[in-house]
């Protein structure tokens, strides 16, 4: 049996721009995707603090150092510009890797950088 897990988190990111008119998307600084190892590409759930909307994206590797989190097409209506959101990738594991798993979870500022816990 496969389970699906949570694999990593960006915790209580917030977001610093929207762009309407774009195919779809959010884009993360390239070291906050490193950081909780995502990938360009990779299908993440964005849940908003402030507003409790829950929704599929996929991620785009954004300029590193910069802290942008950007929600692009349809999804920008899910957010305002300052909302803090959680960012979650899932992997699917067999009940002996789901027993031993570590999740990542990067936890950031106000400015999107990552903060030790």
């Amino acid at each position: 049996m496969q389970r699906i897990m949570k694999k990593s988190k960006i915790h209580t990111a917030t977001i610093t721009g929207l762009e309407l008119y774009y195919e779809g998307s959010i884009t993360i600084d390239s070291d906050l995707l490193d950081m909780a190892d995502m990938l360009p590409g990779e299908q993440v759930q964005v849940v908003n603090l402030n507003n409790g909307e829950r929704f599929i994206t996929y991620t785009i590797s954004g300029e590193r150092g910069s802290g942008v989190i950007e929600l692009n097409g349809p999804a920008a209506r899910l957010a305002a510009i300052g909302d803090k959101v959680i960012i979650i990738s899932y992997g699917n594991y067999d009940n002996v890797e789901a027993k031993v798993l570590k999740p990542i979870v990067v936890f950031v500022d106000e400015n999107n950088c990552a903060v030790r816990k």
